[in-house]
């Protein structure tokens, strides 16, 4: 049937909008919406709103639908269209605006480059910003849109799904943001057509479901159209692309403290809140990291700064996150406290979700998937641990680190707070803190069996990653006065403790598990806790502690027949007295030890002997016998993958070299041995090599160099406790110091390392006599008797960090009154 539009002509139907044309169409056609709806396969909805201007761009699809149903010869279906067009070409659908941000956007300009690119480059169509409560998503997607405008001609749509409650809501407040009102996500489809938007839909964890569904229904019938979601959760819709929003930066040193995010943060909120805190960085600092740069818990805690100081704040904040709370009124629950920011996220768990997020309250520095199949109850197998770790990081309550080859999982400090209250108020503290020590003893004592194969390395950085679990599992030993547990633990960790230079701690897990008590059966674990805990004392030069604990451990040792325990007593006792200067008697504990280890047929016991004979071989000046009997250490060691041991063989080699005059050989054996050291985090060892690194390149006249590895060498001996060394090498920078032609600072030096000797009663290693002797006489030859004392005991007088701080600049001449200090 021809049209009337047809024979009134196209200036007539030009002049009519898409919507009267349909309508007259379907009158002329005798159809009601109902009637046309049918023929066409729409909604009756969805032919009012064209009708009405509701929608004003109709799809292809569509348009052919309608013709049909029509009736539509040639001309009118090209009239039809060109209408459509026109009104798609003059009128924007009423998009909801994106908010206007209160505040600056500190930092993020990283994300914000990667966000910003991955939409208008087109390199997704659907971008989900994902991460916990309060780390910003919101501010984030706000700054987004500002940047993105042009790239979406037909503008931008932002849809805040935080408000509802209830999932059936999800498509109809999507529509009413683009102007439409309808329920299904068909007519959402057919309104947005082929238009250019970029549509935001913030806060979508707690309707996740719908969310989902109606992202892919759009993706797949609006071709130009982009979304950007921000949620706790994924999507998981095929296409998804994901940016984990991180946390602010932190101050990674005290030079750089106002380049921080974090630190910028709380500082601006702080001064809008009337407080400015630009004189206390270093407290501000550490209150950003206690929050780890959770940029709500930072404005929260910014708030608090018109009450509290920033000290104050500080020490609260150690102890409890329960004073992050009191944000604007104006803000939705989940925005006015870290707690409600948190169960925002808890409340949409599963029973099982939620006793599983509990539990991991109990690991304390992150944990492993072998870990919590192990220690939470209701968890059978490591599938079902992998599946339940997974769903609560995909709800950003648990993030995931992969390194060297192994996922770890960790929980921000604030929601294992969070998660701790809930373990606490089900009552499953004690149980779940006992199967977690039970782990970490297993693990230790796992351990202490590969720390000296090849292995080492890495069973060090195993141990060292789960040290605060480690911690938490002694502490739970001795708390609940489980005497074995303690002993076993301690026991399986001081070699782990003597080479990654955790010395006071060893030694204080030790002596708190050997005065608990004793038990029967424990004779072994006593005899290992107390090599331990004299090994330790040795190490920190408290020597007569570390003979009472080693004569101990040798009684013991000796009751059990155990001649492997025996023989490594012997070693360390030979050690005390090697650094006493008793060099006869320790070459007789070294021999003895040599003998048991051969009588065991322990190749590396064996090796061990022949690297402490060559140290007091060297240490007394025989350099020849140090050196054969060094270099079959290092053999053997390089033969049984020990690398504390070739370190150690290095060392000694490379110092042989070095008292020898061989400095090229020195310093390919020292940096040889520092390398390794570094790589296994041996710090002893790293100490040790800069020490005669710094005396090769005293020799050779290069006193910068000289002066920057002795003080690093000094620094970390000081760290370790380890005096003796501390000593020798002060006594180096002496020596730098008086080449240098100053004088006064080497006496000042000389008389630091006299006091240290004196304190812990060791003299000057014979090896190391001559060189310290022509300083002392050099310095005292320059200087005034007066001024030599002044400056000596000014030395004796300072205390080791004091001294330790770093080799001071020459003073100008006019200022050469300062060059005693």
């Amino acid at each position: 049937m021809a049209s009337e539009g047809s024979r009134r002509g196209s200036d007539d139907v030009q002049g009519a909008g898409f919507g009267g044309l349909l309508r007259r169409h379907r009158r002329e056609a005798g159809l009601s919406q109902e009637g046309l709806a049918e023929l066409a396969g729409l909604s009756v909805d969805a032919i009012a709103a064209l009708e009405r201007g509701r929608r004003r761009a109709p799809r292809a699809q569509t348009l052919r639908l309608l013709a049909d149903a029509l009736r539509l010869g040639d001309q009118d279906r090209l009239l039809f269209a060109a209408a459509a067009r026109r009104d798609a070409d003059t009128a924007r659908m009423p998009l909801r605006q994106p908010p206007v941000p209160t505040s600056e956007l500190i930092g993020r300009s990283t994300e914000l480059t990667t966000t910003t690119r991955l939409l208008t480059k087109r390199v997704t169509r659907l971008l989900t910003l994902t991460g916990p409560g309060g780390v910003g998503k919101t501010r984030l997607m706000q700054a987004v849109t500002g940047e993105v405008g042009d790239a979406f001609q037909d503008g931008i749509c932002w849809v805040p799904l935080a408000p509802l409650t209830d999932p059936e809501t999800v498509v109809p407040a999507v529509a009413e943001a683009i102007g439409l009102q309808s329920r299904l996500a068909v007519d959402i489809a057919e309104q947005i057509g082929r238009s250019a938007i970029l549509l935001v839909l913030d806060n979508c964890s707690h309707v996740l479901a719908p969310v989902e569904d109606l992202c892919g229904t759009l993706l797949e019938h609006c071709p130009n159209l982009s979304i950007l979601v921000s949620s706790r959760e994924l999507l998981r819709l095929s296409g998804e692309s994901v940016y984990v929003v991180p946390s602010l930066s932190l101050p990674y040193d005290e030079d750089h403290l106002e380049s921080s995010e974090a630190v910028r943060l709380f500082v601006e909120r702080a001064t809008a809140r009337g407080y400015d805190p630009a004189g206390q960085l270093d407290q501000v600092a550490r209150v950003v990291r206690r929050l780890e740069g959770m940029p709500l818990a930072i404005e929260l805690a910014a708030a608090r700064t018109s009450v509290m100081t920033i000290e104050e704040l500080a020490a609260e904040l150690e102890t409890s996150f329960g004073i992050l709370a009191g944000g604007s009124r104006t803000l939705s629950p989940r925005q006015q406290s870290m707690y409600g920011a948190i169960e925002w996220s808890h409340a949409l768990l599963t029973p099982a979700e939620r006793e599983m997020f509990a539990q991991l309250s109990v690991f304390k520095g992150g944990w492993t998937l072998g870990a919590t199949a192990a220690v939470l109850s209701g968890v059978r197998t490591r599938v079902e641990a992998l599946d339940l770790i997974g769903r609560l990081a995909d709800k950003s309550l648990i993030k995931v680190v992969r390194r060297g080859g192994v996922a770890r999982y960790y929980m921000l400090m604030v929601i294992r707070e969070f998660a701790a209250d809930h373990l606490d108020a089900a009552g499953g503290v004690e149980a779940t803190a006992e199967r977690h020590a039970r782990y970490y003893l297993s693990l230790a004592e796992e351990a202490d069996s590969r720390l000296r194969g090849p292995e080492q390395g890495e069973w060090l950085d195993r141990l060292e990653a789960e040290l605060a679990n480690l911690r938490a599992a002694m502490a739970w030993a001795v708390r609940t006065n489980s005497v074995a547990e303690a002993l076993r633990l301690a026991g399986g960790l001081w070699l782990f403790c003597c080479l990654r230079g955790h010395y006071s701690e060893g030694s204080q897990w030790l002596e708190r598990a050997l005065d608990l008590g004793d038990a029967p059966g424990l004779e072994a674990a006593r005899a290992k806790a107390n090599l331990g805990a004299g090994t330790l004392a040795f190490l920190r030069c408290e020597y007569d502690a570390a003979t009472a604990r080693l004569q101990t451990a040798l009684t013991q040792y000796k009751e059990l027949g155990d001649k492997a325990g025996t023989a490594m007593v012997l070693q360390r006792l030979g050690g005390v007295a090697r650094e006493r200067g008793d060099y006869v008697a320790a070459e007789d504990l070294h021999c003895e030890s040599y003998d048991l280890y051969e009588s065991l047929g322990d190749r590396a016991g064996m090796a061990w002997a022949h690297n402490h004979l060559g140290f007091v071989a060297w240490l007394r000046g025989d350099l020849e016998i140090g050196a054969r009997r060094c270099r079959r250490a290092r053999d053997s060691f390089r033969v049984v993958g020990d690398g504390e041991g070739l370190a150690w063989s290095l060392i000694s080699l490379g110092t042989i070299a070095q008292y020898s005059g061989d400095l090229v050989e020195a310093e390919g054996l020292l940096q040889e041995s520092l390398a390794l050291s570094q790589r296994l985090g041996y710090r002893e060892g790293v100490a040790w090599s800069l020490n005669q690194l710094g005396i090769v390149e005293r020799r050779r006249g290069l006193t910068e160099r000289a002066v920057h590895l002795l003080d690093e060498s000094l620094a970390e001996h000081r760290d370790l406790g380890d005096r003796w060394r501390s000593a020798s090498v002060l006594e180096e920078l002496a020596a730098v110091a008086q080449h240098r032609g100053r004088s006064e600072y080497a006496a000042f030096l000389l008389g630091a390392a006299a006091e240290v000797r004196e304190v812990i009663r060791v003299p000057v290693p014979r090896i190391e006599q001559p060189d310290y002797e022509a300083t002392r006489t050099a310095v005292e030859s320059s200087l005034e008797p007066r001024t030599l004392r002044t400056a000596w005991s000014a030395g004796r007088a300072a205390p080791l960090a004091a001294v330790a701080d770093g080799y001071p600049p020459g003073p100008r001449p006019q200022d050469r009154a300062r060059d005693t200090l």
